[in-house]
Formats: C-alpha cells, structure tokens, sequence
C-alpha cells in the first residue's frame, strides 16, 4: 500500500511540472475569468437588484464562482486532459513500462483533479477576498477541501466521459448536458429556496450545489452545523462513489 501510494505521487509530481511549465498561462483564466465575470454580472446588476437573501448580488455570486472553477478546472482536466494523454500522447502507456500500474495512473489522477480543485477554489476565493467578499477571512482555509472535494467529484465526472467517448468531440455531449446544467442550476447564479419543488429537488442532488452552500457558508461566515454536516456527508459521497465507477471504468480501459 505505500510503495502504491508513492507511485501514484509521480504520477501527481509529472503532472504538476508539466502545468508549472506554463504556469503563468494557466493560472491566468482561473483568477481573471470569476473576477470578469464578478464585475459583469455583479457589479453591472447590483444596482437594479435587491439584496438576494440578505446580500448584495456581488456577494451571493462570489461563493459559487469559486466551486464552478474548481468543478470546470477538474472537469476539462480529466476528459480532455486525461483523454489526450491516454490516445494521443501515450503518456500512460510509457507510465506502464515503469514500475507505475494501473492503479497508480488511477490513484495519481484522482489526487491531481483534487488538488486542482483546492487550488483554484482558493487561487479564486484569495482574488475575491481583495474585493471584501469574504466575510471572516480565516474561513478561507476551507475553501482548499471544498474545492478539493467538489473537483474529486467533477473529476469522476470527467473520467467517466473520457471511458465513454469515441473520440474527442463526443466530450461535447458531457459538458452539454451534465457540466453545463450543474454550472447554471445548483444555486450560483440565483437562490433556490423560491424555485417550485421539484426544481429545488433537482437542486439538492447536486454535487455542485453541495460545494457551492458550504461555500457560501465559508464567505458569509454564516454556518449552520446540521446542514453543513450533511452538504459534507453528501459531497463526500458524491466524490466517492464517482471516484469508484470512474476507477472501475478507467482501469478497464487502461488494461485494454
């Protein structure tokens, strides 16, 4: 267990210098586009809207674009990313005449998408925090395992498609119908506590939604015990579960 362990830690280290090569560039959209999109909608909205449940709309957005990032982050790394690297650039085959196997690939995956996630749902809530939209500041440093948890969940997701697919365009569909739908219904752009119920059902199944009101919890300093342990509970869960069908479909694939 631990030399698997190791293993899988440079499978996480070889994916880390190959983003640290361009590290600037990649970081770029994750701190610019949630700041942009802050000011479009936020602050250009702001003064025709009320408070939305009792914070101005700058400050209900904000908790929510750092979970999209890290679910968008996870998501494009692991279809996309892991797609490329398993047809096109053989880089798990070459893994596999080491001593790295397949569970290490998966493990090493897994990890990085989570790490990923942590990193920009902090990288973003740090760029957010400049504007003051962070209520308690120390709250911060929960961002790291929400963003890790939502991005390990996303990632599955991403994981899942990449086993799925015939080929690279077919990613399309995933983002079309499951990314998209849970970027634009789990509570970030509007709450749901109005919506009709099957709406707010729909909602609390959410993986994204999950992440995006322990967030919310996180920026407002604002928790309530018993609905931040089960938001817990259930992205953990969520992250799990997806974690071991996307293990199980990938090692297939690996093998094949």
């Amino acid at each position: 267990m631990r030399e698997t362990f190791q293993l899988s830690w440079h499978v996480v280290v070889r994916n880390w210098r190959v983003y640290a090569k361009d590290f600037l560039a990649n970081i770029s959209p994750t701190a610019v586009d949630p700041a942009l999109l802050l000011l479009a909608l936020g602050m250009g909205l702001s003064p025709y809207m009320k408070e939305v449940e009792g914070h101005p709309y700058t400050a209900f957005l904000a908790p929510g674009l750092a979970c999209t990032t890290a679910m968008f982050t996870a998501f494009f790394e692991a279809s996309y990313g892991f797609y490329v690297k398993m047809t096109f650039e053989a880089i798990f085959k070459a893994m596999l005449t080491t001593p790295i196997g397949v569970d290490e690939v998966l493990l090493g995956e897994l990890w990085w998408v989570g790490i990923k996630g942590a990193m920009m749902a902090t990288g973003v809530s740090l760029v957010l925090a400049c504007f003051g939209l962070f209520t308690y500041l120390p709250w911060i440093f929960a961002m790291p395992f929400i963003g890790a948890a939502v991005g390990l969940a996303c990632g599955s997701i991403g994981l899942i498609a990449s086993t799925l697919v015939k080929n690279i365009d077919q990613f399309q569909l995933a983002y079309a119908f499951v990314v998209s739908p849970l970027y634009f219904f789990s509570g970030v752009f509007f709450p749901v506590s109005a919506a009709p119920g099957w709406f707010r059902v729909m909602v609390n199944i959410s993986p994204l939604y999950q992440g995006a009101r322990l967030s919310q919890m996180a920026y407002w300093n604002d928790f309530h015990v018993g609905e931040a342990l089960v938001r817990t509970f259930v992205l953990l869960a969520y992250a799990g579960i997806l974690s071991l069908i996307a293990a199980r479909r990938v090692r297939k694939r690996l093998i094949l």
